[in-house]
């Protein structure tokens, strides 16, 4: 990029980079800033092409490649181990931010899909002062404040629409807090939600259009939600209409499961279609199978005519659901078999089940090496050499080895680790491509410019390897035929 484009986008700020002790409610975080900026130098590339992308995602990542950053070597091995980016937006509202970024199991439970990712706070904290992130920081505010005044008005409208609706005199219970945070370094058209403690926050990427809709359904859950879940007794003597909900093919498993959860989604569905004037939206969400959406949407006139606020009114709301009326009502109805298109991402995937025996072994073998902590990682990928026919874990481990030898300048016992590696063929296209690349580069580098060719032609042949992968070979391969 052109030194007087990046300019452009990244002017130096006056403001300080200091954290602030409490962002705004509608703000960008420079933890998340930061761990956005890692997954991008990393390898994080989802939609780089879409032009929905923010400029300042190029520019980052062009600056960060101009830098030489010792950390960013761990930190791609452990992006390549855990590429999926909701846990890393889950790490960044979870952990204490810089120049540490550590979690604070005092404070918060750490969410199930953030405990892999424990092992980036060391690489977080090297890469933050590396990089340089406090002063590219700075000067990506002027960008940064454009992007939340385009937010600022249609947030404080929707905000203001739902509490006037809800007669609500306060945002939320009085420990609890509702959060959007813009990212403009993640691809776009993303909005995420994330409920931890008393915090609700609402991560919301670049995209044509202001994702006001999808903000305005985060802050709907934020208030409605803690009532379905204070008036369970009474949700619970209802629940029997929830086995309805089962007929659906379109939703979720975890709201047929969840019959407190799917209430609130119904009642949020109404209210949107009368904020919205769109009351045939009352019938598309029964079909999709928010069961109780048409009863709230009856019941919601009643409630405007009257005087309580939603909070009061809520139990008696819930408490005059017929169950019989209800149970005859569903029982004619006819589910889609198509998902509506969703306003948001997905949730992130349970973790799986914990690993054990030479697994773990090979794990902690892999985690350890990414934190830096060769002899840990070098004794650990031994022990998984004592595990009998475990033919591709000892691929593996002959892997790590082969790498440790290399960052410790020994190429002999490098080039025969990775030939090991290489004789036991490893099933991972990567790991079995990138394994040839550093054999061809090792060969190179002995003289043996013939050999060389022959192993990253063979790499570029490897079936299912990553086209970054490839490209990495190519580009080897073109260096060594000049």
């Amino acid at each position: 990029m052109p030194v007087l484009l990046f300019a452009a986008i990244l002017t130096l700020a006056s403001a300080a980079f200091a954290q602030r002790p409490e962002l705004g409610q509608l703000d960008a975080s420079p933890t998340l800033f930061t761990v956005m900026a890692a997954v991008n130098a990393a390898g994080y590339d989802s939609q780089i092409d879409s032009t929905n992308n923010h400029p300042l995602r190029k520019a980052v990542r062009d600056e960060l490649a101009k830098k030489s950053i010792p950390s960013l070597v761990p930190l791609k091995a452990f992006f390549a181990k855990h590429p999926q980016i909701d846990p890393y937006i889950s790490f960044a509202i979870t952990c204490d931010g810089p120049p540490k970024f550590t979690i604070n199991k005092k404070e918060i439970e750490v969410p199930p899909d953030v405990v892999p990712l424990e092992r980036l706070t060391p690489l977080l904290a090297a890469f933050y002062k590396e990089a340089g992130i406090e002063d590219l920081w700075q000067r990506s505010q002027p960008a940064i404040n454009q992007y939340i005044e385009r937010y600022h008005r249609p947030v404080v409208d929707a905000v203001l629409q739902v509490n006037v609706y809800l007669r609500q005199q306060t945002s939320g219970l009085s420990r609890s807090r509702f959060q959007i945070l813009l990212e403009l370094l993640g691809a776009p058209n993303q909005v995420q939600m994330r409920s931890y403690g008393f915090l609700y926050t609402v991560v919301v990427t670049p995209s044509p259009e202001p994702r006001i809709f999808d903000i305005r359904h985060a802050y709907l859950h934020y208030l409605l939600d803690p009532l379905s879940t204070h008036w369970a007794d009474v949700l619970e003597r209802k629940k029997g209409i929830g086995d309805h909900a089962f007929r659906s093919r379109t939703l979720s498993e975890s709201l047929k499961q969840d019959f407190l959860q799917l209430a609130s989604e119904s009642l949020i569905k109404a209210v949107e279609a009368r904020l919205d004037h769109n009351p045939g939206s009352v019938q598309k969400s029964l079909l999709q199978g928010y069961i109780l959406t048409p009863y709230f949407s009856e019941q919601l006139p009643v409630y405007e005519k009257q005087d309580l606020d939603m909070g009061t009114y809520y139990k008696d709301m819930v408490q005059s659901i017929d169950v019989v009326r209800e149970e005859d009502r569903l029982s004619k109805v006819v589910f889609d078999s198509e998902i509506a298109p969703a306003h948001t991402v997905p949730a992130a995937a349970p973790p799986p089940p914990p690993l054990t025996g030479a697994a773990k072994t090979l794990k902690d073998a892999d985690d350890a090496y990414d934190a830096h902590d060769l002899d840990t990682a070098k004794k650990l990928y031994l022990d998984v050499l004592q595990h009998a026919d475990l033919k591709d874990m000892h691929a593996q481990a002959y892997y790590g080895l082969a790498h440790i030898a290399a960052l410790q300048k020994d190429p002999e016992t490098a080039q025969r680790l990775f030939l090991k590696t290489l004789e036991l063929d490893p099933q991972q296209p990567q790991t079995k491509a990138y394994t040839l690349i550093y054999l061809g580069k090792l060969a190179a580098a002995s003289g043996e410019a013939g050999q060389a060719v022959k192993y990253l032609q063979d790499a570029l042949k490897v079936e299912g390897a990553p086209d970054k992968v490839r490209a990495e070979a190519q580009k080897t391969l073109a260096q060594i035929q000049k």
